[in-house]
């Protein structure tokens, strides 16, 4: 079908199952056609680009990744790569009605599942509020359905386990990376648009690139024209870079921790590219490729624009109470014969949580 003569649902009109499935859409996209498009208009132009003292581009500084732009193309938008102007602001509208915490409004959402102001309000998201300039329908642009491919039989077992790990674990070993504040969900690599802390800075010397998250504000330290050291895996994987022409290349494997948010392996290789587009704007690409996940790698483009804040520390793990509080709910639920995700205990699993 013609992306350009499709004509999707108008989002008021969705199905309460089809906004659900836009409910898990996050972050933002484009179409290899258009993606291919822009990059030679970016090359035809002249663009004076500014330098360091080394030669170049001069990439340092805040910036922020926020957008209400989708990771994945939503299914009802199958065929459709770009929002028209018109379309754009009724996504716009719609989501950002559908995403407020403060609101609870039967028809469209409000305040998600389970309806209510949950775990925060609106005061504290920073998921931004406008899809991003091009109007692309999803963030991921290869494959060309603007979707993350099928975790493969390999990517689903681990995710199973992942799942086990977390519902059939009583101690603090079985919490995830996150619940532990020792990974953000956004910063990366790859870094990915979410709910809030979508900023970052970008520190440059002649042979050391810093990206500092502001998510559990983790640092990387990337060294340039080097080859990884394959001998200390790390919680953001370990990162080289190096310059083609005057795009920065970050390449990072060596992951230390297999059960990570987006579902990667160990064996993740992450490539980024940063592109200086114009003043304030930059363009950031990667290519995430993981055997044990998927069976083809899957890319995806972000815009990065300058922004006047600074990067604030993420407080996350000091002073929190967070594992003690869900440690205490899962004893209480063993008191009451089931498991963190309300199923009843085994006769194994009650023995043990009894000898506790």
């Amino acid at each position: 079908m013609n992306s350009d003569a499709y004509n999707p649902p108008r989002f008021s009109e969705l199905t309460a199952p089809s906004r659900k499935r836009v409910r898990y859409a996050q972050g933002l996209g484009c179409s290899v056609i258009v993606a291919a498009l822009s990059c030679q208009l970016a090359l035809a132009q002249d663009v004076d680009i500014p330098r360091t003292e080394h030669g170049h581009p001069d990439f340092q500084g805040f910036y922020t990744f926020r957008t209400i732009t989708p990771l994945n193309r939503p299914p009802e938008l199958a065929d459709k790569a770009v929002l028209t102007p018109e379309e754009a602001a009724e996504w716009e509208e719609f989501e950002n009605q559908r995403q407020n915490r403060d609101l609870i409004v039967d028809s469209v959402g409000g305040a998600g599942y389970p309806p209510g102001v949950i775990s925060y309000n609106e005061f504290w998201y920073e998921r931004g509020s406008e899809t991003i300039a091009s109007r692309r329908t999803s963030l991921v642009y290869d494959p060309p359905n603007g979707r993350i491919p099928e975790l493969n039989e390999t990517g689903k077992q681990r995710r199973e386990d992942y799942r086990n790990m977390i519902f059939n674990s009583a101690g603090p070993e079985g919490r995830t990376t996150v619940d532990r504040c020792l990974t953000g969900f956004i910063g990366g690599p790859p870094m990915i648009p979410g709910s809030y802390n979508n900023n970052m800075q970008l520190v440059q010397t002649e042979d050391h690139i810093m990206i500092l998250n502001e998510m559990v504000h983790s640092a990387r330290i990337i060294k340039l024209d080097a080859k990884p050291s394959g001998l200390q895996p790390k919680w953001e994987g370990e990162s080289v870079g190096h310059w083609e022409g005057d795009v920065l290349v970050v390449e990072t494997n060596n992951f230390y921790h297999d059960y990570n948010l987006r579902g990667m392996s160990e064996q993740a290789t992450i490539t980024e590219r940063f592109t200086y587009v114009a003043d304030g704007l930059l363009e950031y690409d990667f290519t995430v490729n993981d055997p044990k996940s998927w069976d083809s790698s899957w890319s995806a483009r972000v815009p990065l624009r300058r922004s006047a804040d600074p990067v604030y520390e993420y407080a996350c793990h000091e002073g929190n109470h967070g594992l003690i509080g869900i440690l205490a709910g899962w004893r209480r639920y063993e008191s009451m014969g089931m498991n963190g995700d309300g199923s009843p205990l085994s006769e194994t699993q009650g023995a043990v949580a009894t000898d506790e």
